[in-house]
């Protein structure tokens, strides 16, 4: 049966201006748009009536955690995408550091096949660059991409040697395959939970330098130079990182990159002195003058896309301290309404600028069929209240973890219905719909 969405507003990236629309779902994808006030024949079809939201391509997350297999004490696939399916996520990319590690076809193979059975968005997860990400041994990436890996990745940590790096780019670029870096030398991080700067200084800890990130980032651009290999950093949160990136694009190197809202928002100078773990996540929250340098770059392209590396921990974990706690915050449920907040209603940012960093843009780099809602394309959705005020309440959260800093914030942009494959699979009116 057909399904007609009245009443949303549609973006025109031309003009900025936002129409009224209707859209037309036919077997999944999106068949026809009708413009203007005068409401379409639905000829008995389902109505879903938008009552002038924001309609808009499902959000893309290129960078999650799950944490299963494993780790389900901190999420599941199952509340790993209900969470997602709240934040207007319709695809999400989840990382390899599970126990096991996703270093095999058969661990994709059982996330692919729970995400099928118990998910309710799309999971294209990562493959581990190294055995059990350990850094000595290049995994099988031809059969790990035969069950559907859609990349390789250390994630959690940095790939420290630098011929196995560029034996794994080689390896990747020889299968038309994305390297994906979190970039960290080990050596210049030990035992440091916070940016060298000044909270650190404030309180006597042993803080991570900037150049820990940098360095691999120089060094792994050169790599992806010498190799030809699509190369995307994680998580970029310093200035120099970014410069290195702008480098490196400028002479043609195929590199892309992606930053969290966190490392948008707060710097190491927000951080309370109560020490909340909840403040601690990796890369750590970095100087102001970081946080603008990445802002522009973001601006200027350099960075490509947004991501949230989500990252639930369970309450027990996070409130060892800072010292003590492990790295990471939620972000699916908060994503959208803190940068539309903080960005576009400020004026910083239009909401088409906004929109293609979290849609068509990572659709585009990692060569996926969504982030679009042209006629034919797979119906993947989300209506969003532009006006709508709300705090951030962790107790509401769909995800297991409330590990954010973020609560008791004011925000606007709320999802408020995400579709996927042409089915309502949440609303905030009846939560998930299985």
């Amino acid at each position: 049966m057909a399904t007609w969405i009245i009443n949303a507003k549609k973006l025109n990236a031309d003009n900025g201006e936002l129409e009224v629309s209707h859209v037309r779902i036919e077997e999944g994808v999106i068949a026809e748009w009708r413009e203007g006030a005068t409401l379409p024949e639905t000829d008995g079809a389902e109505v879903i009536d938008a009552g002038g939201k924001l309609i808009s391509p499902g959000l893309i997350d290129m960078h999650v955690h799950l944490r299963e297999p494993g780790f389900e004490h901190k999420e599941t696939i199952a509340s790993g995408t209900e969470s997602a399916a709240k934040g207007g996520f319709t695809v999400i990319a989840p990382m390899p550091n599970t126990r096991p590690v996703m270093d095999t076809p058969e661990t994709i193979k059982l996330v692919l096949d729970k995400a099928k059975s118990e998910g309710v968005v799309r999971v294209l997860p990562y493959a581990a660059i190294t055995k059990n990400e350990l850094g000595r041994e290049l995994t099988d990436f031809p059969a790990l991409k035969e069950a559907g890996a859609i990349g390789f990745t250390d994630d959690g940590v940095g790939v420290q040697n630098a011929q196995m790096m560029k034996n794994a780019m080689a390896l990747a670029k020889s299968l038309d395959m994305p390297v994906i870096a979190h970039c960290e030398d080990d050596t210049l991080v030990e035992g440091a939970a916070v940016t060298d700067g000044a909270f650190a200084r404030k309180h006597g800890l042993k803080g991570i330098p900037n150049e820990s990130e940098a360095i691999h980032v120089g060094r792994d651009i050169l790599l992806s130079e010498a190799t030809g290999v699509h190369y995307h950093v994680c998580h970029v949160s310093t200035e120099q990182s970014a410069r290195l990136i702008r480098l490196g694009k400028s002479v043609g190197v195929k590199v892309t990159a992606e930053i969290c809202p966190h490392h948008l928002l707060l710097s190491d100078e927000d951080i309370p002195d109560s020490m909340d773990a909840n403040w601690k996540m990796n890369p750590p929250l970095r100087t102001p003058k970081d946080v603008e340098a990445c802002i522009q770059a973001l601006e200027d392209g350099t960075i490509d896309i947004i991501v949230t590396d989500h990252a639930p921990h369970s309450e027990e974990e996070k409130a060892r301290g800072m010292d003590r706690a492990p790295f990471g915050i939620v972000g699916f449920e908060t994503a959208f309404p803190l940068l539309y907040t903080k960005f576009v209603r400020t004026g910083r940012w239009s909401l088409d600028f906004l929109l293609r960093r979290m849609t068509s843009d990572p659709a585009r780099i990692f060569r996926l069929p969504y982030g679009t809602m042209e006629e034919g394309a797979p119906a993947d959705l989300v209506l969003i209240d532009l006006d709508n005020e709300r705090e951030v309440d962790p107790a509401k959260f769909l995800t297991k973890g409330r590990n954010t800093p973020f609560t008791g914030w004011k925000l606007y942009g709320w999802p408020a219905l995400t579709m996927v494959n042409g089915r309502v699979v949440w609303t905030e009116e009846n939560g998930i719909n299985r």
